[in-house]
């Protein structure tokens, strides 16, 4: 059968049964129909597309958790390909939004399943309409700035949630239920200081090693969203692929009573306000700007407005501008910009500036 045949078969047949699709996972006791249909009415966030997110979030969709939840700032770039195993060159080309690629693919993974890209960033400010409503959170973020406001939210609001890193060839995973586990500051009280913790800029990092997290993450997720809790791990666990080894660090005693977080439940990384800021995206030459409150800008206006220049080329998620000075700035429209080309944050706010005029 040609592909054109195929498709119109598609087109004709209706979509097969929870019992077909899932007939695998449902022969898996633990889980069977009764844990299918949990999963199915359950709603899950995964915050952060990269390594960790492809496969976080492709797990949870063909598992068929019923709406799954994709937040993500950036654009797919080249670098990405070689282990973000959710995008394609075509992406790349584009500058497609990486939570808008990776729902393009996933739905036509699991129709059944709701899948809602979020083009955002994961702030103070955008937390809790972002996270609303999840069952669970789980992690696939690069940077301790948004693994803090993920454990203030997760513990606030009694939401587990599953932490995850990978860099080099090493790795880590744990799972936080509020009221019963440390929660991520009882194990790391504050964020290491600026340019002392690797990162997939300056060690790199394998692509086994996010699959076996991520993969290690999404099963926690399941476990918990199935009915199945007295089967999550109760540690943190440690690998390394590169030298064969894997360490349980129990953390059950780990939890302190005087934890700023769920000991004393204040919650700073949530309530910071919320300033307009600049950052180094980690593993590429761009830095992201962000406006203190969302701007809600009209693209099409702002493309006419640089149109004289012409180097405005307008998406259909974002508008790129081509400086003289050979940066290029993506906006977005809640007034978040990527400037490529660049790691000073100084350079990047000019050009932000200079066309916004903010």
């Amino acid at each position: 059968m040609d592909e054109a045949a195929a498709d119109r078969s598609l087109s004709r047949d209706e979509s097969p049964s929870s019992s077909i699709r899932y007939a695998r996972q449902i022969r898996f006791a633990p889980v069977g129909e009764e844990g299918q249909t949990s999963l199915a009415s359950s709603r899950a966030a995964v915050a952060g597309m990269g390594a960790l997110g492809c496969v976080i979030a492709s797990h949870l969709v063909r598992s068929g958790v019923g709406e799954v939840v994709l937040i993500d700032r950036d654009i797919v770039e080249w670098s990405n390909l070689q282990r973000q195993m959710l995008y394609s060159e075509r992406d790349a080309a584009l500058d497609t939004p990486k939570a808008a690629a990776a729902a393009a693919r996933l739905r036509e993974a699991n129709s059944s399943v709701r899948v809602i890209p979020a083009i955002a960033d994961l702030t103070p400010g955008s937390a809790e309409s972002l996270l609303a409503g999840a069952d669970i959170i789980v992690d696939g973020t690069d940077n301790f700035s948004a693994r803090y406001l993920i454990n203030d939210y997760a513990v606030k609001h009694g939401i587990p949630w599953v932490y995850g890193g990978a860099v080099a060839s090493g790795g880590m995973t744990m799972t936080v239920i509020p009221g019963e586990t440390p929660c991520y500051r009882c194990l790391y009280p504050a964020p290491p200081a600026g340019g002392i913790a690797d990162t997939c800029e300056t060690a790199g990092v394998l692509s086994p090693l996010v699959d076996i997290v991520g993969s290690l993450q999404a099963m926690e997720a399941i476990k918990w969203l199935t009915g199945n809790r007295q089967a999550m791990s109760g540690s943190l666990l440690q690998l390394d692929v590169w030298r064969n080894s894997w360490m349980q660090v129990s953390a059950g005693n780990a939890r302190r009573e005087d934890c700023p977080c769920c000991g004393q439940r204040r919650f700073a990384f949530l309530e910071e306000p919320q300033q307009e800021s600049s950052a180094v995206m980690c593993g590429s030459s761009t830095v992201q700007v962000t406006p203190s409150r969302p701007l809600g800008l009209d693209l099409s206006r702002l493309a006419s407005r640089l149109e004289s220049s012409g180097r405005a080329e307008l998406g259909p998620y974002s508008l790129r501008y081509r400086s003289e000075s050979g940066l290029s700035v993506i906006i977005f429209p809640d007034g978040r910009a990527l400037v490529q080309g660049t790691q000073d944050p100084i350079k990047a706010k000019g050009l932000y500036t200079d066309i916004l005029g903010d």
